[in-house]
């Protein structure tokens, strides 16, 4: 993970010796000043331990070895309690703020294509007093356009104000939500919309016209659409039936003295808050239920973790609301009288794909304290930058990588470095804002460069998080004062972890040096089970003889010695070849998406050969760079195709998987290069971009077949 030092020996060895006595002199006020002794004590203690004695556990976090945490405050033990609780306390201040849209226009690129940019105004805000306004007049409507509690209503709507705002609605109203992502197929569409029941659907105005106008002969139950926009006001097209509304002519029905003082049926803690589709990376996407009191568990869990939570903090809002990642940070936000400025990953940064080259990105504006990412987003922003430092002059590049080398040496000791951070890191710190101090990552496996990356360049910790929509997102995050990489840290205060033996695989909770085993989930948090679905219930879910609630992840850790947990493999994702070796696909790629050539990669066996291969989504700069050095030219999609370009990644992957030490059959021995990137409009990935395994193995089918020697 240390970057190559390409500077003189001798003048390294002066560079060291000037660290070395500057270190010296500051040490000892820095160490008194600073509470880094506090700091490393907190990093050393254990963190969780197993309240049975036993290897396998449950292990719980220390701070709640007695009783599992379930509420945040006294006598709030649904979402409406919840908010109104923190509407009291915080009236007037930001709740939710959105950027208003100066101008738009049309950019052609020197490829043929036009790219939409816009340029974009301060954020304005609606007060925690005025959320709560607009969410109870909508609620109303809602209601007179006959929405009745304990019905189901679906939201299919992009991560924005008015998203939250409808949820408020719903949770005040006992209305279950049905949440769907917005970049689910047609078909998957219909399947949610049919299997909930609805009759009323919440969505935007672009999302109408370009997913949901296609499938709406396909839902029949359905009779209302709700559009967030205020514009256009007719909808033709629209099958009979069905009426159209805007969110605003809602809101107004609903301010009606006979519609507001209609008393409106408040839910319990048992109440279903949300029936949440799953990304469908194994297939068709399930329903989860999940109650008030999941969520409220969840989000008392996750908020103990995020040390002086308060609000005075902005978080930035833009993954999708439909996963429980960003809906549960959202709500400790709002719990906490935070104020949440909303984004897109389009808009996030100055040199994002939608801002208009001289304007400013969103975290620029906001610049949050707090922000929620999958690791997806962090390893482009790793790439990003380190690509911008080979950019850099010879003299720059050496002051940075020292800089660097010498900050993760600190940090490995548990120690900051003030000086490096304000005089090196500052102007890559500027790229979320300047003011990050909290990084919650989430969705997937991050790799250790890039969470050392992170820490190092961003000068915040990075708090690896695991959890499931099944667990309303909570299971274990690691705290702000662990700097350790590729942990996840202890289980959250809300829920217990339990390791349970897998023999196939060859866990076992009496391993050494540490246990390891398929991890279990219990607690509070844990949900209420899949839609209309017991087979899988009985599968995935059961109930301990104390009452409490359990889920199988499926997901295989370890537990170290002060109760952190690593994952280390997926049941899923292992794979046995023809001689009898298992191969942990998730490992392959998690060690190759560092290597610089590579943007995304699928490794794929097939238990009747002897070999990995690999779908490789390569990085267009690199290998455009490449190909020019080898006197390759054509298209993107001819470079892609090109046998010898194949050749040269594939001899850079092996090189890189050597040096990440990898076992020799688990380095692919073939590659295809995919010239399409995948994102969640092809199909091939998730929102939270982790790999659709069964899509990704149709479609490159062909390719499968050539390298395992067929077609």
């Amino acid at each position: 993970m240390r970057l190559k030092e390409d500077i003189n020996p001798l003048l390294l060895q002066v560079f060291r010796s000037v660290v070395w006595v500057y270190s010296i002199l500051t040490f000892l006020p820095w160490y008194l000043l600073s509470g880094a002794g506090v700091n490393l004590q907190r990093a050393k203690r254990p963190k969780a331990r197993s309240t049975s004695g036993r290897p396998a556990g449950p292990y719980r976090a220390v701070n709640a070895t007695q009783r599992l945490a379930s509420t945040l405050h006294p006598a709030c033990d649904t979402l409406d309690k919840v908010f109104e609780y923190a509407v009291r306390r915080f009236p007037r201040r930001h709740c939710l703020g959105t950027r208003e849209v100066i101008s738009e226009e049309d950019e052609p690129q020197p490829n043929g294509k036009v790219f939409k940019k816009v340029i974009l105004g301060d954020y304005r805000w609606l007060s925690y007093s005025e959320v709560f306004q607009a969410a109870e007049r909508f609620g109303s409507g809602l209601a007179a356009l006959g929405q009745r509690p304990e019905h189901n209503i679906a939201i299919f709507c992009e991560t924005r104000a008015e998203w939250i705002i409808s949820a408020h609605a719903c949770f005040m109203n006992n209305f279950p939500l049905v949440t769907l992502y917005a970049t689910l197929g047609g078909s998957a569409i219909a399947h949610g919309l049919n299997e909930t029941e609805v009759t009323h659907i919440i969505t935007s105005k672009d999302l109408l016209q370009s997913r949901l106008k296609a499938i709406l002969y396909e839902v029949p139950r359905l009779q209302h659409i709700i559009v967030v926009d205020d514009k256009p006001t007719a909808w033709p097209g629209t099958p009979r039936g069905i009426m159209v509304h805007n969110m605003a002519s809602v809101q107004e029905l609903g301010a009606k003295p006979e519609n507001m003082s209609r008393p409106r049926m408040q839910p319990v803690p048992s109440s279903i808050a949300v029936i949440m589709y799953t990304s469908g990376s194994t297939g068709i996407p399930k329903g989860v239920m999940i109650s008030h009191s999941n969520l409220i568990a969840g989000i008392t869990g996750m908020a103990e973790r995020i040390p002086n939570l308060d609000e005075t903090d902005t978080y930035i809002g833009y993954l999708p609301l439909a996963h429980v990642l960003e809906l549960s940070a959202e709500l400790v936000c709002v719990s906490h009288g935070c104020r949440i400025g909303y984004s897109s990953p389009q808009t996030l940064a100055d040199q994002s794909t939608k801002i208009k080259k001289g304007s400013k990105g969103d975290t620029s504006v906001l610049k949050p304290t707090l922000m929620a990412a999958v690791p997806e987003i962090m390893d482009r922003i790793y790439k990003n930058v380190m690509t911008k430092v080979e950019e850099m002059s010879r003299l720059q590049r050496t002051l940075f990588v020292l800089a660097y080398n010498y900050k993760m040496e600190q940090i490995s000791k548990g120690y900051t470095t003030p000086l490096c951070d304000r005089l090196v890191f500052r102007k890559v710190r500027s790229l979320l804002g300047g003011r990050t101090r909290v990084l919650l990552s989430g969705g997937a496996p991050l790799s250790a460069a890039t969470q050392r990356f992170m820490n190092i360049c961003f000068c915040c910790p990075v708090g690896q998080g695991y959890g499931l929509t099944e667990t309303c997102g909570a299971g274990s995050i690691s705290e702000k004062w662990d700097y350790s990489t590729g942990r996840v840290g202890a289980p959250l205060v809300c829920s217990e972890i339990t390791l349970k033996d897998w023999e196939e695989g060859g866990y076992f909770s009496t391993d050494r040096p540490y246990p390891r085993g398929e991890i279990l989930i219990g607690g509070p948090n844990v949900t209420v089970g899949y839609y209309k679905n017991e087979s899988k219930n009985r599968d995935d879910f059961f109930t301990d003889a104390s009452g409490q609630r359990w889920f199988c992840t499926g997901d295989i850790g370890e537990i170290h010695h002060d109760g952190c947990l690593k994952i280390i493999d997926r049941k899923k994702d292992l794979v046995k070849l023809q001689a009898g070796e298992y191969v942990s696909l998730g490992k392959v790629e998690a060690v190759l998406k560092n290597c610089p050539f590579i943007d995304n990669i699928c490794a794929y066996a097939n238990s009747e050969e002897s070999y990995v291969i690999s779908f490789v989504v390569p990085n267009q700069k690199q290998l455009l760079a490449l190909a020019e050095q080898r006197g390759v030219h054509g298209s993107w999609e001819e470079i892609c195709n090109n046998a010898e370009m194949e050749k040269e990644v594939l001899r850079i992957i092996t090189e890189a998987a050597i040096g990440a030490k990898l076992e020799r059959f688990e380095i692919p021995r073939k590659i295809r290069l995919s010239a399409e990137a995948w994102t969640p409009e092809t199909g091939l990935v998730t929102d939270a971009f982790k790999l659709k395994r069964k899509e990704l193995k149709s479609h490159y089918q062909e390719d499968i077949e050539r390298m395992y020697g067929g077609k």
